[in-house]
C-alpha cells in the first residue's frame, strides 16, 4: 500500500479542510477527555481545530488542536464548522485498536468537502489503509462564556494531576461542590456537604499544586458535583 501522503486523490483544492497526522493517538486521547456527550461541534480556522461538547447548555468542554500539531493543515475558507457524532469519530480513529504494535502507529488524513458532505478519514497502519466517511450535521449554536481577560477578578491555575487527587478525596454524596478563592486564607478551598457532614480541602497559595495564583477578592461559588466529575475524564 502507498503511504497516505501519496494516495491518489483528486486534489486538495476540492476540500475546505485537510489535516494529517503521523500518529493519531494523541488526537484520540484529547477527544476522549471531552467525550461525555455523543455529539460535538468542530470549528476550524488557520489556527487549528476546536472541538466543543456541551451538556444541557450549562456545561461546556473544549479541545484545542493547534495547526502546528498537524504535519499538514489546510483551511480553504475563513472558518469551517460542522457537527459530528463524536462516538463514531473515536471509533474510527481507533479502528486498528488502541494498542499498536511496537514501532507502528496509525497515520491519519482527514478531509472535509464542505457543508452537507461527510468527514472523510484515511487511516493507515502497517501498510493497510482504511477509509471512513462520517456524516456531518448542521452545527448548533454553542455557549459563549465570554471570559474577557479585563473582567477576570480571580484566576488560579493548578496542576491537573494534583487536582484529580484532590477530587478523589471529596465526599461524592454531596450534590454540590463549593469552590472558594480568596487573596487571604483559606486561599483555595474545595467544600462538600454530604451524608457525613461538611468537608473542606484547603490549599495555600504557595502549594505545589499551584501554577499561578491571582486573587483580588473573595469569591465562593457552587456547582453540581456531577458536572465537576466530568473534568476527571482522561
Amino acid at each position: 500500500m502507498m503511504p497516505l501522503s501519496t494516495q491518489p486523490e483528486t486534489g486538495d483544492d476540492q476540500y475546505v479542510l485537510v489535516a494529517s497526522l503521523d500518529n493519531v493517538r494523541n488526537l484520540s486521547n484529547i477527544l476522549k477527555a471531552i467525550h461525555f456527550k455523543d455529539h460535538a461541534t468542530c470549528f476550524a480556522t488557520t489556527n487549528g481545530i476546536k472541538v466543543t461538547v456541551e451538556n444541557a447548555k450549562c456545561l461546556q468542554a473544549n479541545a484545542f488542536i493547534q495547526a502546528g500539531i498537524f504535519q499538514e493543515f489546510i483551511v480553504q475558507e475563513e472558518s469551517v464548522m460542522f457537527r459530528i457524532n463524536l462516538a463514531v469519530l473515536l471509533d474510527c480513529l481507533t479502528i486498528f485498536g488502541t494498542n499498536s504494535l511496537p514501532g507502528t502507529s496509525t497515520a491519519l488524513r482527514m478531509c472535509y468537502h464542505g457543508y452537507g458532505y461527510p468527514l472523510t478519514l484515511f487511516l493507515e497502519e502497517g501498510g493497510v489503509v482504511t477509509v471512513c466517511k462520517i456524516n456531518t450535521e448542521e452545527p448548533e449554536e454553542t455557549l459563549d462564556f465570554d471570559f474577557c481577560s479585563t473582567n477576570v477578578v480571580n484566576k488560579i491555575i493548578l496542576q491537573s494531576e494534583g487536582l484529580r487527587e484532590a477530587f478523589a478525596e471529596l465526599d461524592m454524596t454531596s450534590e454540590v461542590l463549593q469552590i472558594t478563592m480568596s487573596p487571604d486564607k483559606p486561599y483555595f478551598r474545595l467544600s462538600t456537604f454530604g451524608n457525613a457532614g461538611s468537608a473542606h480541602l484547603d490549599y495555600p497559595k504557595d502549594s505545589d499544586l499551584m501554577e499561578a495564583f491571582h486573587c483580588n477578592q473573595t469569591q465562593t461559588n457552587r456547582y453540581k458535583i456531577s458536572c465537576s466529575n466530568l473534568s476527571l475524564r482522561h
